[in-house]
């Protein structure tokens, strides 16, 4: 389920709220017609029967003030002036202020929209639902500012198209936030061939699935031609030469290695003269997973960088971990400066809001996103494709 088959209910309600708005919108426009077709009927009457009205004004005239000077000819002198006032009183078209509201829906000037004293309350339902989604509360807000200034001018011409064109609204609104953040890794490797070899080092905490994305992104790069080798520089978990070593096995890459518990900054360093040696063009270099809030391990990172002084730093994150992730890549950005991100697990996010927070607060552009358990299984970040998966199509 999506993250937008949540407003389904309240969209209920706001089809209502639109019909009522429906009903006011269109007596504008039929009340334009009218005026218009009143207006001419009137100047007809006014054309046809100007004689009918002279004798009833001026009898009105004449019985009134005084009878003495019914006798002379003055009355009649004055049906003739009369039209003229009678003419001149006719900007009774005064009504034809009232459509004035029309020039505000620019696109549609009839249908259906939402009743104005309804959008606060939809916006703070919008809102629930994309917290409750994962999405990260300041980019939460930023969305809710944006459609706050779109859904009093949305404008439809039939009240079911109106949960449609909430939701076109609201893709835009988290296309504008994603918009700027996407890495072309493809490109960048492509375009900074003369400086071979390239070496990027991968960052993140435990369990992130690090150690899998490069072994992704070798297999990746190795189809595009590239020759590459793996830095074992995990050297503090149990398991973790063993694991990077596998998928060398399986790629067929020579994987660089000492014995657990060595200096990973020298591994780093002797896996990037080893591919200076091979003319090998990308070193990726793996790194042990560490909490954020881990000063020694943190320290451990930073000589890292210092050694290697990588090309390209990746933060890898778990897009199930939500706020936490973002945390974990702004630590990572303040120890050794990410340079963009490769988001994991996106396949079982259901809901798909932690991918969105993370590409958008973090603020760094995503490189890649993981979306299953094979080597294929990384697709380059694109905007389209995760406001399909957020609102499940």
């Amino acid at each position: 389920m999506g993250l937008f088959d949540k407003l389904k209910s309240r969209l209920e309600d706001v089809e209502k709220e639109a019909e009522d708005a429906l009903v006011s919108t269109e007596d504008l426009r039929k009340s334009d017609d009218e005026l218009e077709a009143e207006l001419e009927a009137e100047l007809a009457q006014l054309e046809d029967e100007p004689q009918e009205a002279e004798p009833t004004q001026a009898e009105s005239a004449q019985t009134e003030p005084a009878q003495p000077e019914a006798a002379t000819p003055s009355p009649k002198a004055q049906p003739e002036t009369e039209p003229a006032t009678v003419e001149e009183k006719k900007p009774k078209p005064e009504p034809l202020a009232e459509p004035e509201p029309e020039p505000d829906p620019e696109p549609v000037k009839s249908g259906y929209q939402i009743d104005p004293e309804r959008v606060e309350d939809i916006l703070w339902d919008l809102e629930l639902v994309l917290l409750e989604a994962d999405v990260a509360a300041d980019v939460a807000h930023e969305l809710r500012d944006h459609m706050e200034k779109r859904l009093p001018h949305v404008r439809v011409k039939d009240k079911h198209e109106v949960p449609i064109a909430i939701e076109s609204e609201l893709k835009t609104a988290i296309r504008n936030v994603l918009e700027g953040g996407s890495f072309a890794f493809d490109d960048w490797v492509l375009t900074n061939t003369d400086k071979a070899p390239l070496s990027v080092m991968f960052v993140g905490v435990n369990g992130t699935g690090k150690t899998t994305t490069i072994a992704r992104i070798a297999h990746r790069m190795k189809e595009l031609g590239f020759g590459i080798a793996l830095a074992a520089g995990d050297t503090y978990r149990a398991g973790a030469i063993e694991q990077l070593e596998k998928h060398g096995d399986n790629l067929g890459l020579r994987v660089i290695k000492h014995e657990a518990g060595a200096d990973p900054a020298a591994i780093s360093y002797d896996a990037i003269e080893h591919a200076k040696a091979r003319r090998k063009e990308l070193v990726l270099i793996d790194t042990a997973g560490r909490m954020q809030t881990d000063s020694n391990l943190m320290e451990e990172v930073k000589k890292i960088d210092r050694v290697a002084d990588p090309d390209l730093t990746v933060f890898v994150g778990d897009s199930l971990a939500g706020n936490d992730a973002i945390d974990q890549a702004r630590k990572f950005d303040e120890a050794v400066g990410v340079d963009c991100c490769v988001l994991t697990k996106v396949d079982t996010d259901a809901k798909g809001g932690a991918a969105l927070s993370i590409a958008r607060a973090v603020g760094k552009p995503v490189a890649f996103l993981g979306v299953g358990q094979e080597y294929d299984d990384l697709i380059p970040f694109d905007p389209d494709w995760l406001i399909e998966r957020i609102f499940g199509e």
